[in-house]
């Protein structure tokens, strides 16, 4: 969860991820975690910039050969 995803917009100042969004994305999070489990895997979570806890994570497993992620799309403005 990277807290960035909280805080207000550039442009109108509502929070980018509200009580209700963050409700769904808690309860979709556990769900997947249970859904994993139940096949013998497991759902790292973290809370951080992901620069940050991406960093961390390669540096704590040690053997990571490739990284791939998905950069969310941001306005023009």
């Amino acid at each position: 969860f990277d807290p960035r995803h909280y805080l207000g917009t550039r442009c109108y100042g509502f929070p980018k991820t509200g009580p209700h969004r963050l409700r769904f994305l808690l309860e979709s999070v556990k769900d997947l975690r249970e859904t994993l489990k139940k096949k013998g895997s497991t759902l790292v979570v973290r809370k951080g910039k992901p620069e940050d806890v991406v960093r961390d994570l390669i540096t704590q497993l040690g053997s990571v050969s490739a990284v791939v992620f998905h950069e969310e799309v941001r306005e023009r403005l």
